[in-house]
């Protein structure tokens, strides 16, 4: 497992850093009950926190959009795209298999993989503990979850990039040479099948944050897709001089699609691109903290990766267990960890 020592050091300062901002949300919570002079913990009665009245009244939309929904808005906005052009013909018959057995597989094979886990194995794992943080308010829970799952991602994410021998299980989603929803999903089988964040969730909500845990995931969703659309919604925020303030607060505060298309962009040289960093997923607050972004609010002229050879669908999604057929390929059976020799300095974040 190869990683580069300047990365290291700073991978272990900032280690220590969010350490300290996971437990943010926590003493939050309990110098407000302390503050109320309440003591909910000490019950031994769980009761569920009221969500708010408007939370009630949206709830179903709200689950239709974690499952179903989720669907409809990527192919309509998908398809918004298409009709504008946005894909530049890129979207080839190679591409078009890669893109779309990531998005449908995932969704048919992960629901096993964590019902097994959130029905049968954390009940194992946390005996006595299903509901055990129901006493937690929804704003409580909607801060803890928010904080301990997008920075639980962007360190899943960020060590895929920085780790040599981690990076083959996400060069898939690098491998586009567009962005839109087509490629949203796009990722090889086993990064998805160990994402830190799924049972993180499943976690959260088998011990009572439910509510809070169905609200973070659907705002997340909203943002990560909107992220990854060639729509650049952003762009009206950085042309008109009045919105500025309002720019400068939310392109360091969420993903945009300027700052996430830089993170997808093929080069590093032209000062827009940054596959070093941009790392975040909801929050890009992170990169801010821990100095992995940059903000250009300009848009990259090309994406992917350069030595990009259009690897089989089978091998990009499921290698290590099918290798590819092309010469050279990080993902032929004797291929490099890295694709080229500029790579390995790139992958480390200054």
């Amino acid at each position: 497992m190869k990683i580069d020592t300047t990365v290291s050091k700073h991978i272990g300062r900032d280690i220590v850093i969010s350490l300290f901002i996971y437990a943010l949300p926590i003493v939050t919570v309990y110098l407000y009950f302390l503050f109320k002079g309440e003591t909910p913990w000490n019950s031994d009665l769980h009761p569920q926190a009221a969500a708010p009245a408007l939370f009630h009244f949206i709830e179903p939309a709200f689950k239709n959009l974690r499952s179903w929904g989720f669907i409809v808005i990527a192919l309509v906005v998908g398809i918004f795209e298409f009709a504008l052009g946005l894909y530049d013909n890129k979207w080839t018959k190679t591409e078009r298999a890669i893109d779309i057995v990531c998005f449908v597989a995932p969704k048919v094979l992960l629901v096993p993989i964590t019902g097994y886990f959130s029905l049968k194995l954390l009940p194992l794992l946390l005996p006595g503990l299903a509901n055990y943080f129901s006493w937690v308010p929804f704003w409580a829970g909607v801060f803890i979850i928010a904080v301990a799952d997008d920075l639980t991602q962007y360190w899943y994410h960020r060590l895929h990039h920085q780790v040599h021998f981690l990076w083959r299980f996400h060069r898939t989603h690098h491998s586009a040479p567009y962005m839109g929803m087509a490629m949203a999903s796009r990722q090889n089988f086993i990064y998805t099948v160990f994402f830190s964040q799924i049972y993180l969730t499943a976690t959260l909500i088998y011990l009572g944050l439910g509510y809070a845990a169905l609200f973070v995931t659907v705002l997340k969703t909203l943002i990560t897709l909107s992220a990854h659309s060639s729509i650049a919604w952003d762009k009206p925020f950085y042309k008109y001089k009045i919105l500025h303030p309002i720019a400068w607060v939310l392109e360091r505060f969420i993903s945009t699609p300027a700052t996430h298309h830089a993170h997808h962009a093929d080069t590093f040289d032209d000062g827009v691109g940054n596959y070093k960093g941009n790392f975040g997923n909801m929050f890009f607050l992170w990169d801010v903290i821990f100095k992995t972004g940059i903000i250009t609010r300009k848009f990259p002229k090309s994406y992917g990766i350069k030595f990009y050879k259009q690897e089989e669908w089978y091998a990009q999604f499921l290698w290590p267990f099918f290798k590819s057929k092309k010469e050279g390929s990080e993902l032929a059976a004797d291929g490099p960890e890295v694709g080229d020799a500029e790579i390995p300095n790139s992958l480390a974040t200054a």
